[in-house]
């Protein structure tokens, strides 16, 4: 009898956690596929679930970081959904590649497309929507994507609310890509063109240095010659005289 009890209060106490488990973790998130290192692009998915058994969603859009812009996002084609890129011009332009960047892309929107009763993400169901992104910044650890969840029955859920240090979870979590360190090889490749490129500085150095040179010997062997000449035709016409 005893054993029952505990079987059964075991049973509800676990059901309970994977209930509560599941309800945590049913927001829009952003992963990347391998990794998403500083100063690098990296392709990501915007993970939606629906969370309504009775509605399905039908417009996802996320809103980019200004304090972090990026300038480069391609959005991959996904089947049943049309996509939208917003760009906004920068308070302050971004070095790229050697170029001025005065735009970037501020917002993404996906909407749904097709017959209206089947169509967006359904009940039970989850999306996820791919982007490829960069060049992502070097001055921090993480940028935060502000998610707006509409359904067809016209209900909005945003997810907005950003984490604070040592505070719980906030019922609407904005989405947050984790920035790592650039990797020991890219770091090694880089120390390795700047060696190639001071190595090729000093050898058109050191050639043109050689070149002034020899162009400064040829002049003073000239000159040399041509003394020569003039000292030859006057000492022959003190001979004559």
């Amino acid at each position: 009898m005893n054993v029952s009890r505990i079987a059964l209060a075991g049973g509800v106490a676990a059901s309970t956690v994977l209930i509560f488990a599941g309800t945590a973790s049913a927001h829009v998130s952003v992963q990347p596929q391998g990794e998403a290192a500083k100063g690098g692009y990296a392709t990501v998915n915007f993970k939606v679930p629906n969370e309504r058994d009775n509605a399905s969603t039908t417009k996802v859009e996320v809103n980019f970081p200004t304090d972090h812009p990026l300038a480069s996002v391609m959005p991959q084609a996904v089947p049943g959904w049309d996509i939208q890129v917003t760009r906004s011009k920068l308070a302050k332009p971004l070095d790229m590649h050697g170029q001025k960047i005065n735009e970037a892309v501020s917002k993404v929107t996906w909407t749904a497309t097709g017959d209206k009763n089947d169509r967006g993400i359904r009940p039970g169901d989850f999306q996820q929507f791919p982007l490829s992104i960069g060049q992502l910044p070097e001055d921090t650890d993480q940028l935060v994507f502000k998610a707006i969840q509409t359904y067809d029955n016209k209900e909005v859920v945003r997810w907005i609310e950003e984490q604070k240090d040592g505070a719980e979870e906030p019922e609407s979590p904005a989405p947050v890509l984790k920035l790592t360190a650039a990797t020991a090889g890219d770091k090694s490749g880089a120390d390795a063109t700047a060696q190639t490129a001071d190595k090729q500085t000093t050898a058109a150095a050191a050639a043109s240095s050689s070149d002034t040179t020899a162009r400064v010997l040829g002049v003073v062997g000239i000159v040399i010659g041509v003394v020569g000449v003039a000292f030859g035709v006057l000492a022959g016409r003190r001979r004559v005289a």
